[in-house]
C-alpha cells in the first residue's frame, strides 16, 4: 500500500490501496494533462528566456542562465539552434539544476515554476490517495526520480507546505534509488534471477 511520484525528466504518479486497487495516470504528457518533470521545467526555463530577452515578458535571471550555460550570446541564437538541430533538444535537460539555482537567489519566475512544480506534484499525490479511500489513511508517498532525489532547499520547503495542508496524514519518503532500479528488480524476478544477481544488480547503484 503507498504511493509513489516521479518527477525526472517526465513526471508521472502511481498509487496500490489495500485491496490491490490501481490509482495512475497517462503520463504521455502535455496531450494527457502532465506538467513538470526535467524536460517541461527546461522548456517553461527557455520560454521564460525568451520573453524576457524580446521584451515579451518580465526580466528574468533565466535569460543569463540560457546564454551562460550555452555559451551564446543571446537567447535568440540558442533557439536557433534547438530550430535547426545544432543543439539536440535532449539538451534542454541541463537547465534544469539552473532553474532551480536562480529561484534560490529569489528570482520571482523561476520561484513561480518551482512553486507551480510542487503544487503538481502534490496534486498527483492527493489525486491517487484520494481515489484508493487513503486521504485519512497513515500511508508512505514515496518521491523518486532525479529531480526530487537532488532535494533542493525550495522545492522541499513547499512540499512540506503542500503535504501538511492537504495530506496531513501522508508519509513523505525520498527514494535513494533512481526508478530503472525498481525495474530492473521486477525483471529479475520474472527470470527467476536469485539473490546474488540482485545483490551485483543493487551494487552498481
Amino acid at each position: 500500500m503507498g504511493v509513489a511520484v516521479v518527477c525526472g525528466a517526465g513526471i508521472n504518479a502511481v498509487g496500490v490501496a489495500p485491496s490491490g486497487r490501481v490509482a495512475r495516470f497517462l503520463s504521455l504528457g502535455a496531450i494527457s494533462g502532465d506538467w513538470g518533470g526535467g524536460l517541461g521545467l527546461s522548456s517553461e526555463t527557455l520560454w521564460h528566456a525568451a520573453r524576457a530577452e524580446d521584451g515579451r515578458g518580465a526580466p528574468t535571471g533565466l535569460a543569463e542562465l540560457v546564454r551562460s550555460h550555452f555559451g551564446a550570446d543571446t537567447v535568440e541564437r540558442v533557439v536557433i539552434d534547438l530550430h535547426l538541430g545544432v543543439l539536440g533538444r535532449e539538451r534542454l535537460l541541463e537547465l534544469t539544476p539552473g532553474l532551480f539555482r536562480v529561484a534560490a537567489d529569489g528570482d520571482e519566475i523561476a520561484r513561480g515554476l518551482v512553486s507551480r512544480l510542487a503544487d503538481e506534484i502534490a496534486t498527483m499525490a492527493q489525486v491517487c490517495l484520494t481515489r484508493l479511500d487513503l486521504l485519512s489513511t497513515p500511508t508512505e508517498v514515496v518521491l523518486g526520480g532525479g529531480v526530487l532525489r537532488a532535494r533542493d532547499p525550495l522545492l522541499t520547503t513547499l512540499l512540506d507546505e503542500r503535504f501538511a495542508a492537504r495530506m496531513p496524514l501522508a508519509e513523505r519518503v525520498v527514494a535513494e534509488l533512481p526508478p530503472v532500479v525498481g525495474a530492473a528488480l521486477s525483471a529479475l524476478d520474472h527470470i527467476g534471477a536469485g539473490e546474488d544477481a540482485k545483490a551485483r544488480l543493487l551494487g552498481r547503484f
